[in-house]
């Protein structure tokens, strides 16, 4: 059976909405990632640019509050940053809730460059420890 993955943060624009295209693409078939946020904005272009990088495609994804999810029963609830994870609302049952920082790639100041890079190695950051949490979890 599909597991299902809610990745929480706070805008929905740019660490959540990668973790679910991470998520999707790697585990197709085993895992079904969504992902919201506490107080959302709109998915952040460079987001998608460093995604479109290494072949996933969130470009029709959009930014959801968590309330669209009040209904829903989740394997796992993953907070990517200490805001979302301070807010996360109780979730019942067998609902692991787990909390995986991440710097926000968006607060970066500097050059476009300078500002891609921080977005490609939060990206890199996320793949690596979320491939890493869910490899051992989810059955081959």
């Amino acid at each position: 059976m599909k597991k299902k993955v809610l990745f929480l943060c706070t805008n929905n624009s740019c660490r959540s909405q990668m973790a679910e295209g991470i998520i999707n693409h790697f585990f197709k078939g085993k895992i079904k990632a969504f992902s919201a946020g506490t107080n959302p904005t709109k998915v952040n272009p460079r987001a998608i640019k460093v995604m479109q990088e290494i072949g996933i495609d969130i470009s029709k994804n959009r930014s959801k509050h968590l309330d669209e999810f009040k209904n829903e029963q989740f394997d796992y609830v993953i907070t990517l940053c200490d805001e979302a994870n301070e807010v996360c609302p109780v979730y019942f049952g067998n609902t692991k809730k787990v909390h995986i920082g991440f710097p926000d790639p968006a607060k970066t100041k500097g050059t476009e460059e300078e500002v891609l890079e921080k977005f490609r190695k939060v990206r890199d950051d996320e793949k690596s420890k979320l491939l890493d949490y869910f490899k051992n979890k989810i059955s081959k």
